[in-house]
């Protein structure tokens, strides 16, 4: 189930909010300048579908992101297991980070773990299956996959060469709750 956790940012163990409501959700992350809808994922994919036919599959809804956003290209991340290089992707993505443009995601299948941080605040949002969710340019985030991963997303970017991000040398991420972990948000 999508839930969102919020902490202050200097009090990981303590959550001053936690929800499943999509309306409560999509509310507190546009107050960040962000977006979250839950759009169903209607077509059922084999696990480890190609992106070509991920991308077929959802082909009018990129579409429709692409003219209301902007975007030049969409790809489609999938991971499913643990790769053997497991540590090192996860590591990548857990670091908090900003990007020059929106990051955004359609959860097709699975589910993973974005947190973003503003306002004295950590919002911790567990993705799942039929959600989109975009984060701002410039806004501090991170992402866990968690220590087994299992989702498809599809990506889009206005940027051609798609994902860059640029670290921000904080630690804050491993302050706080991951994906899986007995006291976090699970999956």
């Amino acid at each position: 189930m999508t839930q969102l956790t919020v902490y202050r940012d200097d009090a990981p163990d303590l959550p001053v909010l936690q929800t499943a409501d999509a309306g409560q959700i999509a509310a507190l992350v546009e107050t960040l300048g962000g977006r979250f809808e839950r759009w169903p994922a209607r077509r059922e994919l084999a696990p480890g579908a190609a992106p070509e036919v991920v991308l077929a599959a959802y082909e009018d809804e990129i579409h429709a992101l692409q003219q209301e956003g902007g975007y030049q290209t969409a790809d489609v991340i999938s991971l499913h297991g643990a790769p053997s290089n497991l540590a090192e992707l996860r590591a990548k993505f857990l670091a908090e980070h900003t990007h020059a443009e929106d990051e955004v995601r359609f959860f097709v299948a699975g589910s993973g773990l974005f947190v973003l941080h503003a306002q004295g605040q950590v919002f911790a949002l567990l993705c799942e299956k039929d959600d989109l969710i975009s984060v701002p340019a410039g806004l501090q985030h991170w992402f866990d996959m968690g220590p087994s991963p299992s989702f498809t997303c599809i990506r889009l970017f206005t940027d051609p060469a798609g994902w860059a991000a640029q670290y921000t040398g904080d630690g804050i991420a491993t302050r706080f709750p991951s994906l899986g972990d007995a006291n976090g948000p699970s999956a």
